[in-house]
Formats: structure tokens, sequence, C-alpha cells
């Protein structure tokens, strides 16, 4: 049985790790904007990686469920409750058929603005161009390719055996992502980086700058310095990857996320690593960023700690489930 949805949150989407393969053909990625607490999520219930999950920002969303399912909620702390009373983020929590679940927003402590709900066997919507993340902008993959409404409802798929040996497990906090206030959003090198002078080079890796209220999942646009151009902007338009940099005619830094467009025409001074872009996702409007100029050996050492981690994690989750239980 699917779950219902009582009330929508915000902006509530269906996202697995992304339409990969398209790009060539104008389709986007689309994905989690911070997939690593999705993975985080999905090897806690012993999901496969991939497995679709609810993200949310800001505010969350009630849901009324059809059938016991095991849940765990991860990224920002947007305060869940079972049946009315507050749950831990980070763990895995068993709930009974007609269960309401509520993901309500922030709490005193706020560590970002996305959450993921998981659910063991991930969500059953139905797979586009092999993905069912959601894409707003072309109307395709996750439920109907909109975000949630009030009455819908959104099937899950059969959890894999012995799921319920789940419930209770939490993810060591030295395991989980956090985003902290004055953190370095770690970028590479650019492919148009000459076309930036000097000075322009430097004002970009030095300076601070806030997150404007223009941001959404196509990308953050930042307030600060101007990024001087050593002739102008415009360009023959080029592909555009995860975290691209764009600095149009104003100077102001454009961060390109999951679901940028498939190709640009402004020069790109830097490509945030993917590990620095998931971390810009939980910002808000308001915040303030700098700019930390690393080398691909640097952006890739990022991602193998991140795997490393969710090694252990398995390997925990593995031990938590085999442990002797009371008769």
């Amino acid at each position: 049985m699917p779950f219902r949805v009582e009330k929508p949150g915000i902006f509530t989407l269906v996202q697995d790790l992304g339409r990969w393969g398209h790009q060539s053909r104008g389709v986007t990625v689309s994905s989690p904007m911070d997939q690593f607490s999705l993975r985080l999520g999905n090897v806690m219930l012993g999901n496969g990686q991939n497995d679709a999950a609810l993200e949310m920002t800001l505010f969350g969303l009630e849901i009324v469920l059809g059938e016991e399912c095991c849940v765990a909620l991860t990224g920002a702390d947007l305060a869940m409750s079972i049946d009315g009373i507050g749950v831990p983020s980070w763990t895995v929590h068993r709930v009974k058929p007609g269960g309401r679940i509520a993901v309500t927003g922030f709490t005193e402590r706020r560590d970002g603005c996305r959450s993921y709900l998981c659910f063991s066997g991930g969500i059953d919507v139905p797979p586009v161009m092999g993905s069912r993340s959601t894409y707003t902008r072309g109307k395709i993959g996750g439920y109907k390719g909109r975000a949630l409404r009030a009455g819908d409802a959104v099937g899950l798929l059969e959890p894999r055996p012995l799921w319920r040996l789940s419930e209770g497990f939490a993810c060591p906090p030295e395991l989980r992502p956090v985003s902290r206030d004055g953190e370095s959003i770690c970028a590479l090198d650019g492919p148009q980086i000459d076309a930036f002078t000097d000075a322009g080079i430097k004002t970009f890796f030095n300076e601070p700058y806030t997150v404007t209220n223009e941001i959404d999942r196509m990308g953050y646009r930042l307030d600060g310095p101007v990024i001087e151009h050593v002739s102008g902007p415009d360009l023959v338009s080029d592909g555009i990857v995860h975290g691209s940099v764009q600095a149009p005619g104003d100077g102001k830094p454009i961060v390109l996320m999951s679901d940028r467009q498939t190709t640009g025409g402004y020069a790109k001074i830097a490509a945030v690593s993917t590990w620095s872009v998931a971390r810009l996702a939980q910002k808000m409007p308001g915040d303030v960023v700098r700019f930390k100029r690393i080398s691909e050996k640097e952006a890739a050492a990022q991602l193998f700690a991140f795997e490393e981690n969710l090694r252990r994690l398995d390997e925990t989750r593995a031990a938590y489930r085999s442990r002797p239980r009371m008769r």
C-alpha cells in the first residue's frame, strides 16, 4: 500500500541519484541536492544506495503510512515525529500501518535546510530514463513530474529481507556530513579561468560571498565583490558540470546545482567539488561562504573519505543487525 500525503511541505520531491547519460540530448541529471545524506540514509535501512527517497526543503510534510515500514531522516534536522512523538533524525524507526510521520521544520540546532526521508525498500514511482528523480522544469520523473501535493498516494517498493532488524540503528555522529558556519566551499579551477584577470581570480578565492534569495535546485546566486573578466563573460556555449561557477556580466558568481542546464555560454571561473556542492546546498539566504582553491587530488580525497565512512556505516549496521536479541 502507498503512503498518503496529508501536508506536502514547501517543496517535497522524490529523488534518487539522478538521470545520468542523457545530457548530450539536453536532459539534465537532476539528483538530490545533498546526495551524501540520501546515500547514508539508504545504507542505514539496508537499501540500495540509489533507492528513491523524499527530499524536503525548510519545512517537511505529513504522511500516513498504509503498511508497516522502517524510515530514517537524514540531512538537516527538520524535527520528525511519529504519531505525535518526537524522534531523533539519523536513526531508523519502525512505523506501524496507519502511523503518521510529520517533519515540521527547523529545530533550535540549525544544521542545514534540506532533509531526506528514506523508506525501507525505497519509493515506487515509474523510472524515466533509468531514474526516479523529479525534474520539475521538464515535468518528468518522480511523482507525476512535480512536487508532492496533499492527497497524493505514493507507493513503496518491497523491502529487502530482514529489514526490521535495522530498527533502532543510529548513524554514528562522526560519519554524518555536517554543515558548519564558516566552512570553506572547496573549488577547482574552471575551464575558462583564463577569461578572468589575476585580480578577479584572487577576489573569488579570497573574499566572502553571501547566499542571496535567488537560489533553487538549478543554481545558487551569490552576492559579493565583482569578479573581473579579461574582456567579457560570453563564450560559445559548452558543457556544464555539477558545481560549475559561472560569472555573468555583473561579475557575481552563480554555482550550478542538481537541476543545472546541460550547456551554458558564460565563462566558468571554477567548479565546486562534489562534496562541497552538497555542503553549499544546505546553506540559506544570508549565509556567508568563502571559496577555497583545491586540486583534483584533494577533491578526489574528499570522495574517498566519504566512501570509507559509507563502508564503515554498512559494517556497523551489519553488526547491529547481527547482535543477540532477547526472546
